[in-house]
């Protein structure tokens, strides 16, 4: 019993260290960069840049894999990762920081596969659900736990770099000395939107603004936070509640999803969304509770909306497709991704702070109009699947999927 159980310690260990490095990494940079006189523009950029490395890490990895073995590609895609923090804090540029960010994305990536594939090996039928969930939880807690951590210290100084930068390095070792054969093959996914537009035409448009909205969101909000005038503490916090609440609110949203149209579940879930983007536009509060209080709401409602959409893409999908579809799905969301953080923060340099919500309520209001069009030509299916928990979309790689996949 416990020789079966070690290696997923071992599993969940590495993937525990590799998200709370890149918890760190992913708030340090947008504080440090802000407080450095970077514009929101360059800010905005940043997350354009992890977004196209994560995608690239996400689609080549496995031929990575595939010519140089599972171990040698982890240590090196770790190894890389603590470069590119380093170098972040040896040369304070934006026009390093975007390219360097990039890498961050790709290693990021690519590791978090490797590690996943071994756990995917682990599961079977009868222990993938629990595999898939303890996963979940111990992804969320060390995420969480890497933002946490920026309220213990001052993120002018060097510290987090290179904490970050340890790390990372730690993540390579329980699956360097704990692994004892090679997992099975990564999973690849292709990108073929006309198949999966004719799947779906609501999960892709949706899918898409979900990938802007929450890219603008998670990598901007550190941003906003700092320009009204929070805290590292409170910034670290404004940061932090959305996941957690949008975590749990997985829960009873899953239970409406599974006994109504999924498509009137995403309407409700986005009408929501826009209210809460609207309180950001018009309170004009700088009031750190009250503001804290609108992000778990914020939260509740853009971070559900991903698995909803794949829930309801998987209904339409022919059987034996799941992974094929999700994979193609994501890396929608990933090209969302892309756009989403370049576009917010022109629009946060040009207007003022409060337009992060300007973008992320663009973004919900056109799937409200479009879910709205659909459901007038288009009725529901009879035949659904349940409803799949998951992590953040920002998280998610292909092996991910197939991990979550029955």
């Amino acid at each position: 019993m416990t020789r079966n159980f070690m290696p997923l310690v071992a599993l969940f260990a590495g993937t525990a260290l590799l998200l709370f490095a890149g918890g760190i990494n992913g708030l340090i940079l947008p504080i440090r960069g802000d407080a450095e006189g970077f514009s929101a523009t360059s800010l905005g950029l940043l997350g354009t840049g992890w977004a196209v490395g994560y995608v690239g890490g996400c689609m080549l990895t496995p031929r990575l894999v595939a010519r140089v073995g599972h171990i040698r590609t982890f240590g090196a895609m770790c190894a890389l990762a603590a470069i590119a923090v380093l170098v972040s804090l040896l040369v304070i540029s934006s026009t390093v920081w975007i390219p360097v960010r990039a890498v961050s994305g790709f290693c990021f990536a690519g590791a978090a596969m490797i590690a996943e594939s071994w756990l995917n090996e682990k599961a079977d039928a009868r222990s993938r659900g629990r595999i898939f969930g303890i996963y979940t939880m111990v992804n969320l807690a060390a995420a969480t736990a890497g933002q946490m951590v920026l309220t213990l210290g001052d993120a002018s100084g060097i510290f987090f770099f290179v904490l970050a930068a340890i790390v990372y390095c730690l993540a390579l070792l329980p699956t360097a000395i704990g692994a004892t054969t090679s997992p099975t093959p990564l999973t690849e996914v292709k990108l073929d939107v006309f198949s999966l537009w004719a799947n779906s035409p609501v999960a892709v448009f949706a899918v898409l603004m979900v990938g802007i909205s929450n890219s603008a969101f998670g990598t901007l909000a550190a941003v906003y936070a700092g320009r009204v005038g929070f805290s590292l503490g409170d910034i670290a916090l404004f940061a932090s509640i959305p996941i957690l609440s949008g975590a749990l609110a997985q829960i009873p949203v899953g239970i409406a999803s599974d006994r109504f149209d999924r498509r009137h579940v995403l309407l409700v879930i986005s009408v929501l969304a826009v209210v809460t983007d609207l309180c950001f536009l018009t309170i004009g509060s700088t009031d750190p509770t009250l503001l804290l209080i609108l992000s778990g709401f914020f939260g509740a409602t853009v971070f559900v909306m991903y698995p909803v959409i794949v829930a309801h893409a998987n209904d339409h999908a022919a059987p034996g497709t799941f992974i094929q579809v999700s994979g193609g799905l994501l890396l929608v969301s990933g090209i969302g991704s892309i756009v989403g953080p370049t576009v917010a923060g022109i629009a946060m340099a040009s207007i003022s702070a409060a337009a992060l919500f300007l973008v992320t309520g663009i973004c919900h209001v056109f799937i409200i109009l479009f879910t709205l069009y659909r459901l007038k030509i288009s009725a529901a299916p009879t035949d659904k699947g349940s409803f799949q928990a998951s992590p953040m979309s920002r998280g998610l790689t292909p092996e991910t999927i197939a991990l979550a996949a029955e």
